[in-house]
């Protein structure tokens, strides 16, 4: 067994700066372009190794059984495609609310593959794990990639890029947003010239998801309009529900915050430049 035997790590999340739909392929899949950059709303997970082999969790999470833990499913498939005989327990600490839109449960198992290649002694390629990656979530390679990036495909096909730091007033709507529902709506763009140049303001692009998810989701479109007083480019990450306004100050988050009503909750976030795990693979 390794010297090590447990680790605690960060999951953190991540933001679309812009989510465009640029196609759709054959087999129903969309093509689109994305700008995500992580921030430093996280989870925090708790792995110990175990002599047994088993891969089991700590707690119980909220709506989520054991089969469609992503963190569990990451170390079952490490556990198998590199035919290590120790287990592990995962103890999942949530902060990241579900279905926002954030890449949490992508994180989360992205997380448990660039610490079990450390705990497990197994000095795999950030490639490889990004592969197997794959197999679990198109996030989960973004997050084994530790730098914010430029995405295209489904959002597999990753372009590092250095982005300037900012403060994320984060807006957590109550509304349960299905992606699969949103990415079906008949009056989805699905044409958005891609782009040209890997070269981005602050002000490019958009989210083509948000007008359809604004719509069918009332406290989506809340969200937005009441932060957009204080923020005018504010937008929705990913297929929603969070809301985001991106801003050069900690005070101007601040105040876009505050114009929330009290039933929508928000979160003030840093960006970050690199993933906090970036070292755990080569």
């Amino acid at each position: 067994m390794s010297t090590l035997s447990a680790l605690t790590v960060p999951a953190p999340a991540k933001v679309n700066l812009f989510l465009h739909v640029v196609g759709r392929r054959k087999d129903g899949y969309h093509l689109l372009e994305s700008l995500f950059t992580l921030v430093d709303l996280a989870d925090t997970l708790v792995l110990t190794l175990r002599d047994d082999g088993a891969v089991v969790r700590g707690a119980d999470i909220a709506g989520v059984a054991d089969d469609d833990d992503l963190s569990l499913r990451a170390a079952r498939a490490l556990r198998a495609a590199a035919d290590v005989r120790e287990g592990v327990t995962v103890r999942l600490t949530k902060r990241i609310p579900q279905g926002a839109g954030l890449g949490g449960g992508s994180s989360d198992a992205a997380s448990v593959l660039l610490a079990l290649n450390r705990l497990w002694r197994l000095d795999w390629p950030r490639a490889r794990l990004a592969d197997l990656g794959l197999t679990l979530g198109a996030d989960v390679p973004f997050f084994v990639g530790g730098a914010n990036a430029l995405a295209r495909g489904v959002g597999e096909r990753l372009t590092p890029v250095t982005l300037p730091g900012s403060w994320m007033a984060l807006a957590f709507p109550r509304a349960k947003v299905r992606t699969a529902e949103i990415f079906a709506a008949p009056e989805l763009t699905r044409s958005t010239p891609s782009a040209k140049m890997d070269v981005f303001s602050d002000s490019y692009g958009r989210n083509d998801l948000a007008q359809e998810t604004a719509t069918r989701f009332p406290a989506v479109a809340e969200a937005i309009d009441a932060m957009a007083r204080v923020v005018p480019q504010v937008r929705m990450t990913g297929s929603g529900a969070c809301v985001f306004a991106a801003c050069a100050t900690q005070t101007q988050a601040q105040r876009a915050l505050a114009s929330l009503p009290p039933h929508i909750e928000g979160h003030l976030a840093r960006t970050l430049a690199r993933h906090p795990l970036a070292d755990f693979a080569r």
